[in-house]
């Protein structure tokens, strides 16, 4: 395929995808919407998703009627927060994917409704994305009581969709009461997903070092339980004593918030070996912190230090869209990649501008 092909194709999807939207969502109908959403629709959730993912400015205000809607009908159902909100990540390659699908079957035997929302890599220079994982989770993603939701993880920080949490609002009002957030690997700005989920998850391989498997200190003290993946045939030893070392490594670790030990297993998503402990240990983080109060404390912290996230971002759109401030931050551009004023100060300049140009 040529790419005028590619790029008529691509306009052909995006035309095609905006003509579902405006046929679907406007203020009229998004009650219906957000009804189809408690009511478990699938279709409802699937496109409200996009929506709340969309970038366009005037989709903004919809996907936030909708939240509130959703928000209303909930609270007027008298809906109780049952979920459990689980964050896994690790390097690429450890199998964050067959964990996954393994844990989401499992749940599902045991009753509960699993959504995954599962942040792919895009590209710097097209925002492209893989977004393979409802492939590789091809036994999940059938389940009836499973949803299983790839999303591009553009530019935002931590490899996290910037509309994740508000994803992770619609799967539970649409009744999915454990939901997983895969992220797109381990790095610095990785532990964003640290601030979205209950329990969050850190997937190591045996007989990696530290600089092999690239973990940060910052990440693994901010684990609530450490697996050591594929654990099974020639690697069961060597995935035991990797697991050994990092156990032993935690007692050198400052207690967490929580209070509570940070447990390091090991497991194999092909035999299920140790996934019945993982579930245990899950369950039982959630009943001690519940009665605790770290729970709601966590949670309470957490909207908390949405609030200041939406907040930066939210007045950086609206100073980006108002077109004399967006001409200053160009000419401001050039000035800093000429090297005649550094990034802090035009940064600075532009924030505190009140130019009349």
């Amino acid at each position: 395929m040529s790419r005028n092909e590619s790029s008529s194709k691509e306009r052909a999807v995006d035309a095609a995808r905006e003509r579902i939207r405006s046929n679907r969502f406007g203020e009229n109908n998004v009650g219906d919407i957000a009804k189809g959403i408690v009511d478990g629709q699938r279709e409802d959730l699937a496109m409200a998703i996009t929506l709340i993912e969309s970038e366009r400015p005037s989709d903004r205000p919809v996907a936030q009627l909708l939240l509130e809607e959703i928000k209303n009908i909930s609270e007027a159902k008298g809906n109780r927060d049952e979920t459990v909100r689980i964050g896994i990540t690790g390097i690429p390659g450890v199998g964050k994917s067959t964990f996954i699908e393994r844990l989401g079957l499992d749940l599902i035997k045991e009753g509960h409704r699993v959504a995954v929302l599962a942040v792919d890599p895009s590209s710097k220079r097209t925002g492209g994305s893989i977004l393979g994982d409802k492939t590789r989770m091809d036994e999940l993603a059938v389940q009836e009581n499973a949803f299983v939701r790839p999303s591009p993880a553009s530019d935002a920080l931590g490899g996290v969709a910037r509309a994740t949490m508000e994803a992770v609002i619609l799967c539970e009002a649409a009744g999915y009461d454990r939901i997983i957030v895969e992220t797109v690997g381990v790095g610095q700005s990785e532990t964003a997903v640290r601030d979205m989920v209950d329990v969050f998850c850190l997937l190591l391989i045996g007989g990696a070092g530290d600089e092999v498997q690239g973990i940060k200190r910052g990440i693994v003290e901010m684990a609530d339980l450490i697996v050591v993946h594929k654990s099974d045939g020639d690697n069961i030893d060597t995935c035991s004593t990797t697991a050994q070392s990092y156990s032993n490594a935690l007692h050198l670790f400052p207690t967490p918030p929580s209070g509570e030990k940070v447990e390091v297993l090991t497991a194999s998503s092909i035999d299920g070996t140790g996934h019945s402990q993982i579930r245990e240990q899950i369950k039982s983080l959630t009943t001690v912190w519940k009665s605790n109060g770290w729970w709601s404390t966590q949670r309470s912290n957490q909207s908390s230090d949405r609030m200041t996230t939406h907040a930066r971002e939210l007045l950086l759109t609206q100073k980006m869209n108002d077109p004399k401030s967006a001409q200053y931050w160009h000419e401001l551009q050039n000035e800093v990649v000429k090297g005649t004023i550094g990034a802090f100060s035009a940064a600075w300049d532009w924030i505190n501008s009140e130019k009349d140009m």
